[in-house]
């Protein structure tokens, strides 16, 4: 279960001596990969959370854990505290991992005086955290989009040639307002009816709402870094499962081939950005015609990174060497058919599939309940990973065990 190394490095990369790096949302699988992997190249990693102990706080790699204020309701508390620690450990490179952390951090880099923040200015980061300018743009630069209509306002009317079911997108994932961060999620609805009994329920700071024709097909994703509009690292995935299982994070994915189509459409839409940092473009392959249909985009690092990592593809010191002038020239090939099992969602997902039926979009077809639980006992196999359990760090699974049974109890 343990991780391969990330395969050679070049002389450049070697040569870049160790150095202190701020990971925030400890909390989350994603900073827990961000920390397993440049602690393994021997950095030192500072890992931040708004509650401790954290997930990546608790693997071997995590030389200190911090507390900050949660951004969610104390903005410029949270901004302090990463300054301080920044300053306090002499902090050569801060990797802001979630939204709000990301806005945050390059909003306010000018704070971080001695530190790098190696992603894209603050207006790309959110232009491109923003579904209907990505959309735009996708449309612009010819990547495949499904339908979609903007409800500008609480109250516009409705298109009159919705095919239903619709999908209902904010605009967002995280809006500010005045009261803190708000939660935006993604939601369904079978008829008119339905439709606006959701629209009703949102908050009006998640205006504008996109309406999405739903795309049913396998979950597709093109993973990236990006040095000033160059790309030095592409990587593809497949979801074989989802957390829910009718469309949401992967539990179980696999490393695919860079499939043409695929990296057309997603670094098209990248170099139209004019992007720089990692990001990780979603799409759903049509079941109509196997077009590859954007979804959105990450503009931060991803829940299925540890995929990337042990397939051959080192997305964190990647994005750390290019900050010093030592990325690749080229992007790394890596090994196909890896897989990567996150345990805990993958249970919830089965759980959801066996009992949470009410829940589940009337047009998913998720097969046999029976078949659901033999494919969840195939329990090992060939080239498969887990994030949790990893013998050579077992904290990380302790504390995520002991997270879930709370949470069930």
């Amino acid at each position: 279960m343990n991780a391969p190394s990330s395969g050679p490095a070049s002389a450049a990369a070697l040569a870049l001596s160790a150095k202190t790096i701020l990971v925030t949302d400890g909390g989350s699988r994603a900073a827990l990969a961000v920390t397993r992997a440049l602690g393994r190249r021997g950095h030192r990693v500072i890992v931040g959370e708004r509650r401790r102990p954290s997930l990546a706080q608790a693997s071997r790699h995590c030389a200190v854990a911090f507390q900050y204020p949660d951004p969610v309701h104390d903005e410029g508390g949270c901004l302090d505290a990463l300054v301080a620690a920044a300053e306090a450990h002499d902090v050569d490179v801060v990797l802001p991992v979630a939204d709000i952390s990301a806005t945050l951090v390059t909003e306010h880099r000018d704070r971080f005086t001695r530190a790098i923040v190696p992603y894209a200015d603050a207006g790309l980061v959110s232009r491109a955290s923003d579904k209907w300018h990505v959309l735009e743009t996708a449309r612009r630069c010819g990547t495949p989009v499904p339908e979609s209509w903007c409800l500008q306002s609480p109250g516009a009317p409705l298109p009159a040639d919705l095919p239903y079911p619709v999908v209902i997108k904010p605009h967002r994932s995280r809006v500010r307002t005045p009261e803190g961060w708000l939660l935006c999620t993604v939601g369904y609805a079978e008829d008119p009816a339905a439709l606006r009994r959701e629209l009703a329920q949102r908050h009006p700071a998640q205006y504008p709402v996109i309406l999405q024709e739903r795309i049913s097909g396998p979950g597709a994703g093109l993973f990236a870094c990006y040095e000033h509009g160059r790309a030095t690292a592409l990587f593809c995935h497949r979801r074989l499962r989802e957390k829910p299982p009718w469309g949401g994070v992967s539990v179980l994915s696999e490393s695919a081939p860079l499939e043409p189509d695929l990296v057309e459409a997603g670094t098209r839409l990248l170099d139209a950005l004019g992007w720089h940092g990692v990001a990780m473009v979603e799409f759903k392959r049509d079941s109509r015609d196997g077009t590859p249909r954007l979804m959105e985009i990450n503009a931060r690092f991803w829940g299925s990174l540890q995929l990337a990592v042990d397939a051959g593809v080192d997305f964190p010191n990647i994005l750390v060497d290019g900050a010093f002038g030592c990325g690749p020239a080229v992007p790394p090939a890596y090994k196909v058919g890896v897989r990567n099992r996150w345990l805990m969602g993958d249970i919830d997902a089965l759980l959801l599939r066996l009992v949470g039926g009410r829940r589940q979009p009337s047009s998913w077809d998720g097969g046999s309940r029976l078949g659901a639980i033999l494919s969840f006992l195939k329990l090992w196999g060939r080239d498969l990973h887990y994030e949790n359990p990893r013998v050579d760090d077992l904290g990380p699974w302790w504390h995520e065990t002991r997270q879930w049974f709370r949470r069930s109890a």
